[in-house]
């Protein structure tokens, strides 16, 4: 059985978890396992039912490997839990290419790829941090800009009118907990 895992770190990027559904399925997925959830944590619950449900023989279908994990070792880590269970990962989107852990030379692109992939995370991290020292040290940089404290005046007029705190949110666009916020209420 092929069994798909798609992955999305935000809900603005709900088309990417819809195309890798599609691409998924269309591969011959019988069964698609789907979050949104960053993939630095560690809880993943749609990822440990995808794994949970594998059988030996199965096969975890994933169109990047960036969607299953975000560091080598923790790649490395799936393929050798897939593959304790006598089971497969297929990779689908490597430049044309399928990577199949079910064959060694593709085993090795696969872990190359993730230590390049890490790699380049990393620069990029290194990167917004000195842009962000620098910009702190020009004064140009003060943090994001506050969007609730803007709207306290929207979302108290919505409470006033009867509206639930995530009627509101929904509403307005904003989090929950924001809506809280301008309330002046914990949450």
């Amino acid at each position: 059985m092929k069994i798909g895992y798609a992955r999305t770190s935000t809900t603005e990027q709900l088309a990417g978890l819809e195309a890798q559904d599609r691409d998924l399925r269309a591969m011959g997925c019988q069964r698609v396992y789907s979050e949104q959830v960053s993939g630095a944590r560690t809880d993943r619950p749609q990822l440990a039912a995808a794994l949970d449900h594998m059988r030996e023989g199965d096969v975890l279908v994933v169109t990047k490997p960036d969607r299953l994990a975000r560091s080598t070792a923790d790649l490395l880590g799936h393929v050798r839990d897939i593959t304790a269970k006598g089971c497969n990962l297929i990779v689908l989107s490597m430049g044309g290419q399928t990577l199949d852990t079910s064959n060694p030379t593709s085993k090795l692109m696969l872990t190359m790829l993730a230590a390049v992939a890490e790699f380049e995370r990393d620069l990029m991290k290194e990167r917004q941090a000195e842009g962000i020292a620098k910009a702190k040290q020009d004064g140009k940089y003060a943090g994001r800009k506050p969007t609730a404290r803007n709207r306290a005046d929207e979302v108290r007029k919505l409470q006033a009118e009867g509206m639930g705190a995530t009627e509101i949110a929904r509403t307005l666009g904003m989090a929950r907990n924001s809506v809280y916020r301008c309330l002046g209420k914990a949450f």
